[in-house]
Parts: structure tokens; sequence; C-alpha cells
């Protein structure tokens, strides 16, 4: 098994012990777009109370990757990814966060 593949497991792992309703193929498309970062303990991670990082998240991804308008939608779908984590959840893993934006966003199309 791939250090790829192990990531993959482990974040479908997390998405079933959360309950989160995401797709494997998604979780592993998003998780093989993110490169080499997913390898970094900081990098592989969200930190919902870092505000920039928040910003970042959506200028880089929401913005730039996925295409989408930068308005006060972004920033609810953000928190509401963050409160579906569990707020208290410290491995918000940034495969995970991603994935859940993709899927409520419906831009799924970007991962085919």
């Amino acid at each position: 098994m791939s250090k790829l593949d192990e990531k993959v497991a482990a974040y479908v792992a997390e998405a079933k012990k959360l309950k989160l309703d995401l797709d494997e193929n998604l979780i592993a498309s998003v998780t093989k777009g993110l490169g080499p970062s997913i390898y970094k303990a900081d990098a592989e991670t969200v930190a919902a109370s870092d505000k920039a990082e928040l910003d970042r998240l959506k200028k880089n991804f929401l913005v730039n990757k996925l295409g989408l308008k930068d308005d006060a939608k972004l920033d609810a779908a953000i928190n509401e990814v963050i409160e579906a984590m569990g707020k208290s959840n410290k491995n918000k893993y940034r495969a995970l966060v991603y994935a859940l934006l993709v899927k409520k966003f419906k831009k799924e199309s970007v991962y085919k």
C-alpha cells in the first residue's frame, strides 16, 4: 500500500467515524489533488480558529480552484463544514474539509 493509499484509507475511516456523507472516490481525488502537503503534519489539517488560514482556504481553494465568486456564502459554507466535523475536533483533515466543500458546492466535476 502506497503512502497515498494509506492517507486515503485514514481519511475515509475518519469520514465514517464522523458520519460525513462523502464518497470514497471523491476523498481519494481531493487527497491526490493536495499533493505532498498531506504528508506534512502542520499542512495536513485546517486550523479552524486561524482566520488567516480560513481566508487562504477561501481564496486559494474555493475561488481559485473551484471558480466560485467570493461572497458571504463561502464563509458560511466554511463554517458549516467546520461545524460538521466538530468544533472541538483537532483533526480537521484538509482533504475532508475540501471534499465537503466540493460536495456542498456541487463541484465534483473538478475532480473527475
